[in-house]
C-alpha cells in the first residue's frame, strides 16, 4: 500500500513526519531520507498493531484532501510504499479452487514481482478490498 506522508521541519530539529491517513502514527528523522525510512518503519507497526488487534486499516484518502488541510500547510509531500502482506505473521492454510489459466498468470505475475504464490495472491486480495472501500467513501 502507498501512504501520502508529510514531512515538517523545524529550525532546530529533525525532520517530523505524520501520516494523516493512520491517526496517532508519526516518525522522525535527522535527514530527510531517514525521515522518510523511519516513516515506513512506523507505518508497518502501526497496521501491525491494528492487525494484532483486529481492527481495520482506515480507509485513504486523497493527497489533495490531505494537502487541503491546514495542520499540514507548509510540508513537504512524500509516498511511502509499505507491503502490508509481510506483516501479520499468523497465517491460515486454505484450499481454493481456481481455473488453470487463471493461476497460470498469477504465478506468472508472482515470479515478476519476486514474490510467493500466497504473498502475491494475499496482497492483491488486499489491494482489492481497499479500493473497493475507498470508493464506497
Amino acid at each position: 500500500m502507498r501512504f501520502p506522508v508529510v514531512i515538517h521541519k523545524d529550525a532546530c530539529s529533525g525532520y517530523g513526519v505524520a501520516v494523516p491517513d493512520l491517526p496517532g502514527c508519526f516518525s522522525a528523522g535527522d535527514s530527510l531520507d531517514e525521515a522518510i525510512e523511519s516513516a515506513g518503519e512506523a507505518i508497518a507497526c502501526h497496521i501491525e498493531g491494528l492487525l494484532m488487534d483486529d481492527e481495520p486499516i482506515p480507509a485513504r484518502a486523497s493527497l489533495e484532501t490531505h494537502q487541503a488541510n491546514e495542520d499540514y500547510r507548509d510540508g513537504v509531500w512524500a509516498i511511502v510504499a509499505v507491503d502490508i502482506s509481510k506483516l501479520s505473521s499468523k497465517t491460515t492454510r486454505i484450499n481454493i479452487t481456481i481455473p488453470a489459466r487463471v493461476l497460470d498468470i498469477v504465478d506468472q505475475a508472482a515470479v515478476r514481482e519476486g514474490r510467493s504464490r500466497s504473498g502475491f495472491l494475499a496482497l492483491a486480495a488486499l489491494s482489492y478490498v481497499q479500493r473497493r472501500s475507498e470508493g464506497a467513501g
